[in-house]
């Protein structure tokens, strides 16, 4: 697809853990909003869960402001497409250790954003760093009151590499389009960056209801993971889809 908007935001994305599940489809297609329909793999749908940690956030122009620059995040998604072209991401939440982040990403991107309280701790070996488990968890704090929470246990595994176009980890990771929606009216935003340097990774413990919270309702059993050590993103601008 072409590039639409301007980039209007600097980003470094690290230590991503990809969390995913296969669902209901139906349980999902009820949660979007007129005009996007889920995005399938093979007739499955998927429910994902990514932790991760933001730095070096700046708009266009700027310098990283201390405090604002760096914090962790975690988002709830899915996969949609727009009348089968521009197949993206939409997200039923993201989590964010910053208020003020929180708040203009509300107001700038209409993105589902929650205040909560993060955190991201990496268990060293002394072999490497690549050996290394990571723990990540968090509580929300706002808006609401549900305190849907998360603890993640997990490890990277095997060797690094881009996913190849076609599989399902392809599917899953390379998104580079995402969805919103505001006041009845749908936008789209895109991002770019270099494919995910991607490895599998070990699931050693999880305990959330971060994708309860949103409405969905996931099976028990052992997410497929992924990890990434990290990448530079740029943001582009919303656009705003006129309706036919």
């Amino acid at each position: 697809m072409h590039t639409s908007g301007r980039v209007v935001m600097r980003q470094k994305w690290r230590d991503l853990l990809f969390l995913h599940w296969t669902v209901d489809p139906d349980s999902l297609r009820r949660l979007l909003p007129p005009g996007l329909d889920l995005d399938l793999f093979e007739g499955a749908a998927y429910v994902g869960l990514v932790p991760f940690t933001m730095r070096g956030v700046r708009p266009i122009g700027l310098p990283p402001v201390r405090g604002l620059s760096a914090f962790h995040e975690t988002n709830v998604r899915t996969y949609v497409h727009l009348d089968g072209r521009d197949p993206g991401v939409w997200f039923f939440s993201l989590d964010a250790a910053n208020r003020i982040a929180v708040r203009v990403a509300r107001r700038l991107f209409h993105l589902p954003y929650y205040d909560a309280r993060l955190f991201l701790e990496r268990e060293n070996f002394p072999s490497s760093v690549a050996s290394s488990a990571i723990l990540y968890g968090g509580v929300r704090r706002w808006p609401g009151f549900d305190r849907a929470s998360y603890l993640v246990r997990a490890q990277a595994v095997g060797p690094v590499e881009p996913a190849r176009a076609g599989t399902l980890e392809h599917f899953l990771v390379e998104r580079y389009v995402l969805y919103a929606e505001h006041g009845g009216r749908l936008f789209q935003g895109q991002v770019r960056h270099q494919p995910y340097p991607l490895q599998s990774a070990l699931v050693h413990a999880i305990d959330e209801n971060l994708v309860a919270a949103a409405g969905v309702s996931r099976p028990s059993t052992a997410p497929l993971a992924h990890f990434a050590a990290g990448v530079d993103a740029d943001v582009l601008s919303l656009r705003h889809l006129r309706s036919d």
